[in-house]
């Protein structure tokens, strides 16, 4: 058997599925689910990513605000897939696809120029020092998440972790082919607050919202 490329951190479920949850699995995420040998079939023209999606408030949010914009996600997490499928079979939302697995794997699978927008919003931190090399934001996957976007595409970063906020801007900078816009103190637009933003306000920490366009 042929190692996955990708070395993986992190939690793969947490506690066992209701029944309807395992149902949405077996039953809706095929239907939903991305081919990573023809990662756009069944896809919109107008395209949005969101990496590592956690719970899916935000994706189903914008894909229920934005009909004409297929929303696809990437998320490791079973729990998290699974409550992202609840959320898409109660709002009919025809216009989610889901890859169940490594992010890293489908943006390596896509082609180029093909997202207008690319979310990565409370990314693990690994705040220490010896897990920082884990970080998301790394020059391979800046060049990944570049290549995907079309011209002048956002890049879009949230994060409640000061360190993992300036981590980011300095590999952007390094990157040299996005330019920082607009106000990092104000949420992006349509937004709204999920689960790991509110337990952070809750614990005190303030929130960063940083815009990347690609030039």
């Amino acid at each position: 058997m042929t190692p996955p490329k990708f070395q993986f951190y992190g939690r793969r479920k947490g506690k066992p599925l209701r029944r309807h949850h395992l149902d949405l699995m077996e039953s809706l995420l095929p239907q939903v689910a991305v081919d990573v040998a023809d990662p756009l079939a069944a896809t919109q023209s107008r395209r949005w990513l969101e990496i590592g999606f956690g719970g899916g408030e935000h994706l189903a949010h914008q894909a229920a605000l934005n009909p004409d914009v297929s929303m696809i996600g990437a998320e490791p997490f079973l729990n998290g897939v699974a409550k992202l499928l609840a959320e898409v079979e109660a709002r009919q939302l025809a216009n989610v696809r889901i890859h169940y697995g490594d992010a890293r794997v489908l943006l390596e699978a896509l082609p180029d120029q093909c997202f207008e927008r690319v979310y990565l919003l409370y990314p693990d931190p690994w705040p220490k020092a010896r897990q920082n090399k884990r970080r998301f934001v790394n020059p391979e996957n800046l060049q990944n998440i570049h290549r995907v976007l079309q011209p002048e595409g956002q890049f879009w970063f949230a994060s409640d972790i000061d360190d993992y906020v300036a981590w980011t801007r300095e590999h952007v900078a390094e990157f040299g082919s996005f330019a920082e816009e607009g106000d990092a103190t104000g949420p992006f637009e349509n937004w709204i607050r999920t689960r790991y933003e509110a337990k952070a306000i809750r614990e005190g920490r303030g929130q960063n919202y940083l815009r990347f366009k690609k030039r």
